[in-house]
């Protein structure tokens, strides 16, 4: 049964590997955009079904104008760089919803939601575009189903050990150990590292959809001071920490208005 459950793991790694775009690099990713991208547009419904979605509304407008400008810009950068046709299945949809939660968030396919309470922290439209180019970054990335992937072999690793391990308070020890070494030192390391990897993502496409990429760090100023410090230890955290994103964001803004430029954009809003 271990041996099984072993082969099972490895056969899955091996044979789910998926190559990002953008970073060039082999990602884990065991479900396909025909098995996971149905099953978020149903649970992105029902979640429009059960909360207030605002429409009509200067702001509704300004967070489906700016999606669309990134979703296309994104676009123009796959088919520059020989992947034409990588979108064809994603359905964008971008919803503004009335919630004083500070947070956006996207599921695969393209289905993204903005709280009203995440408004006054982006301020403006160049705001709405850094958060949305993260958002956005996600669904290009298929983070959503990569954590999927990295959960299910987390999972075996557990039945594995459990199966292994017959002395029942060897194996309470192992569940304990396992759980929080897998957790802190595997899962929390790994969504930090979609976190990075949208952040990077996310800047390119908003400069060259046309907004400043410097105004992703000012955004992150204003996450920090709202949060007024209250917030995990990295290591502890699924996300970054504040003060990491705005040295990163700073950092990478440069290549970011470089990248525009071969699209032609010189100048951001």
């Amino acid at each position: 049964m271990k041996r099984l459950i072993l082969v099972i793991a490895v056969f899955l790694a091996v044979a789910a590997c998926k190559t990002n775009p953008f970073t060039g690099k082999s990602t884990l990713n065991f479900y396909p955009n025909s098995q996971i991208f149905p099953m978020a547009f149903a649970q992105y419904d029902e979640f429009l079904g059960d909360n207030k979605v605002i429409t009509g509304t200067s702001d509704a407008q300004m967070i489906t104008r700016v999606g669309q400008r990134i979703a296309s810009a994104a676009e123009r950068w796959l088919d520059a760089n020989g992947y034409p046709g990588y979108l064809k299945d994603y359905k964008w949809e971008y919803n503004l919803v009335d919630d004083e939660t500070v947070n956006a968030w996207c599921m695969p396919g393209g289905k993204i939601v903005f709280y009203t309470g995440i408004l006054p922290i982006t301020q403006n439209e160049a705001g709405i575009a850094v958060v949305m180019g993260h958002e956005v970054a996600h669904a290009l990335a298929d983070h959503g189903a990569q954590r999927m992937s990295a959960g299910m072999l987390q999972q075996i690793g557990a039945v594995a050990g459990n199966v292994a391990i017959q002395d029942p308070e060897k194996r309470n020890m192992f569940n304990q150990a396992y759980g929080l070494g897998s957790t802190v030192g595997v899962m929390l390391p790994f969504s930090r590292s979609h976190e990075t990897e949208a952040d990077r993502i996310g800047l390119q496409i908003m400069a060259i959809a046309g907004y400043n990429p410097d105004e992703a760090a000012k955004l992150w100023q204003r996450m920090k001071a709202q949060s007024g410090g209250q917030t995990p230890p990295e290591f502890l955290s699924t996300h970054p920490s504040n003060d990491t994103r705005i040295s990163n964001l700073t950092a990478w803004a440069p290549a970011a208005k470089q990248e525009a430029r071969k699209f032609g954009v010189t100048s951001f809003k």
